[in-house]
């Protein structure tokens, strides 16, 4: 089976958590004795009697008490797919986090309280998806039972939110009148809303593909690891191990290996332990080449017509995550895959408010802002954009002193 990730998004009186939880329980992904307990700490009761809540309140209380928030994974399958949901938090002040759980997910679902309608919220969780080019969108409009299950209330937020969707070029976008605290149209069908004629939320997310989307077009493998035994049994044993990033790789391919600009046919091919006749991605690979070529980890396979950029000097956006400010002239390390290189801030050019899209001119990048950056690395890097290809398109960078992640970088 195939693993679907996807975030929610939403303010907090939204019924996210209620959500996560409607589709653990109603997937029967919970434990008898999760469940006993679940039974006996709950106080805001359904008609299953169990408030469902409960089973992401561990991340609310430490919204509570303001203890560092992260992303928390909620893990379920069904007997057609496995599912891992990224439980980000939607603040602004948490845009860090919400860009981390994103950055995975092949699909998010957006929440709306059909009492409230599209609000800030919903645009800055759009423009996120936007940002970040998630492929897929489902709007929820929770709480229907609150509205009379109101067919005229869910046809208005759903023409409000199109015209946001056009503005940010989102599409596959999908819309679902929904009541998390009561399941409908979540795992079962409604019969509360006769006059909504499609499948239900889990229905929807068991069959939407995914794997069509995987790019098997531009040919980019970066060399993880240089396996050489030199054992008896393995004496003249040389390949280069690694995750095909996209495309597919043949016995016989002509190839080039970059930085180094170095052209050469690939011999051998293997995954699993096993010589086949093709490795794609998102496989696992050994690749073996005909000639004997100096290379190391990070250096990239491409097909010799499907060259990448290959420059010291890009443009990127890039979400902040560090208390401590960034300025021009800092500098970092920046982990691209298997690569680390040495890199400065040349200039930032502007900050975008992810609430409007606005750029304003800025000298300084403070906690969850994004800006728009020129980076200048150590030593030539081998890249796509971020909308052509997220693999090689994104990186992070990193503080050279305390090695904590600082920043999240999407190449334009």
């Amino acid at each position: 089976m195939d693993i679907l990730r996807l975030m929610t998004a939403g303010s907090v009186d939204d019924g996210k958590s209620t959500l996560i939880g409607r589709l653990l329980y109603d997937s029967k992904s919970i434990l008898v004795d999760q469940l006993e307990a679940l039974e006996k700490q709950s106080k805001n009761k359904n008609s299953d009697g169990i408030d469902l809540a409960i089973l992401t309140d561990g991340l609310r209380a430490e919204r509570e008490q303001g203890i560092t928030i992260d992303v928390a994974y909620r893990y379920f399958s069904t007997p057609n797919r496995k599912f891992i949901i990224a439980d980000a938090p939607g603040h602004v002040q948490y845009t860090r986090n919400m860009i981390t759980g994103a950055s995975n997910s092949d699909l998010m679902i957006i929440l709306i309280d059909a009492r409230q309608g599209v609000i800030e919220q919903t645009r800055r969780h759009s423009i996120i998806a936007s940002l970040l080019k998630i492929k897929h969108v489902v709007i929820a409009v929770n709480k229907m039972d609150l509205v009379n299950y109101s067919e005229e209330v869910f046809e208005n937020i759903k023409t409000d939110y199109l015209e946001i969707a056009k503005k940010l070029n989102l599409s596959n976008i999908q819309f679902f009148p929904i009541s998390a605290l009561d399941g409908d149209n979540i795992v079962d069908r409604s019969t509360k809303m006769p006059w909504f004629k499609e499948n239900s939320l889990l229905e929807y997310l068991e069959q939407i593909e995914i794997n069509k989307e995987i790019n098997l077009e531009d040919t980019r493998f970066q060399v993880q690891f240089v396996i050489r035994p030199q054992t008896e049994e393995f004496h003249d044993y040389r390949g280069y191990a690694g995750e095909i990033v996209s495309g597919i790789y043949k016995k016989g391919d002509r190839i080039k290996v970059l930085p180094q600009n170095i052209e050469t046919t690939i011999s051998k091919v293997e995954t699993g332990g096993k010589e086949v006749d093709e490795v794609f991605a998102p496989q696992p690979a050994v690749i073996h080449i005909e000639d004997d070529i100096d290379i190391s980890r990070g250096d990239y396979f491409v097909h010799a017509d499907q060259i990448p950029n290959v420059a010291n000097e890009f443009e990127a956006l890039v979400c902040w995550m560090d208390h401590k400010e960034l300025v021009p002239g800092n500098k970092y390390f920046l982990q691209h895959r298997s690569k680390l290189i040495k890199t400065i801030i040349k200039e930032i050019d502007y900050k975008l408010d992810v609430n409007s899209l606005e750029k304003t001119p800025t000298d300084s990048v403070k906690l969850n802002e994004v800006v728009r950056v020129t980076i200048k690395t150590a030593s030539p890097l081998v890249f796509d954009s971020f909308e052509k290809n997220k693999g090689t398109g994104s990186a992070i960078l990193v503080d050279e002193t305390s090695n904590s992640t600082v920043g999240a970088v999407m190449i334009l």
